[in-house]
């Protein structure tokens, strides 16, 4: 299990996104040299957990569960052979393109050793956007993504570190929960019943679907069926 590329973004004006500015840094591109990754603070008030890397609409990006996004180079060849076209590493804006782990069933706090000194934990999926829609140029993408709910992992920095491409990741904490990366963005998106299960996995779960779960639970209650 490793990191294939570190990959990092600067601002870009395009005309699909209603970020200030009418800029994204979703165009994340392969470095070659280390890169210092720490907790880059609230959601609102944070960027990336990346240094050099943009996060150009704080509204939805960034903070400090979604200091870094990774996205798997296994899921990236599926929809290269659904598109039928390449897509390269950094091409869904993703920070770390991984080889060897399957983000779907990788399980919320979840903890990754990436190379020597850098600990990342697993918060949440990644919600399709109209930027992502734009930036992939494939009509419909964001209901397609969604459907497919291979969605990558945000993950939130525990130990600040330095990594750089060809890093290994070593998994170093499974949670007993059943609560995976696929099960929280399918109830936070298209069904909302499974709310109530995710809250087994409790303070790890990104902040915002954390607050959506209570709340589905405190209006229509806990669903009888277990994990």
């Amino acid at each position: 299990m490793r990191v294939l590329t570190v990959n990092v973004g600067r601002p870009k004006a395009v005309a699909y996104t209603d970020a200030a500015g009418g800029v994204t840094g979703i165009d994340k591109r392969p470095v070659d040299g280390p890169v210092q990754v720490r907790d880059p603070g609230p959601k609102g008030e944070g960027g990336s957990g990346l240094g050099g890397d943009a996060v150009c609409d704080t509204r939805h990006h960034g903070g400090s569960d979604q200091a870094v996004y990774a996205y798997a180079r296994e899921d990236l060849d599926r929809w290269e052979a659904e598109l039928g076209r390449p897509l390269a590493n950094g091409a869904f804006g993703e920070n770390l393109t991984t080889y060897g782990l399957d983000l779907t069933q990788a399980k919320i706090g979840e903890r990754w050793r990436v190379g020597e000194e850098l600990v990342l934990e697993i918060s949440s999926g990644r919600i399709p956007c109209r930027t992502f829609q734009g930036w992939v140029e494939e009509k419909g993408w964001v209901k397609r993504f969604t459907r497919r709910a291979a969605t990558g992992a945000y993950l939130r920095v525990i130990e600040p570190g330095e990594i750089r491409s060809g890093d290994g990741i070593e998994v170093i904490h499974r949670p007993e929960h059943e609560v995976t990366v696929q099960l929280a963005f399918r109830a936070i998106t298209l069904e909302r019943h499974l709310l109530p299960q995710v809250l087994a996995a409790s303070e790890a779960l990104h902040r915002e679907e954390l607050r959506e779960a209570r709340a589905y639970v405190e209006k229509y209650g806990a669903a009888p069926a277990a994990l």
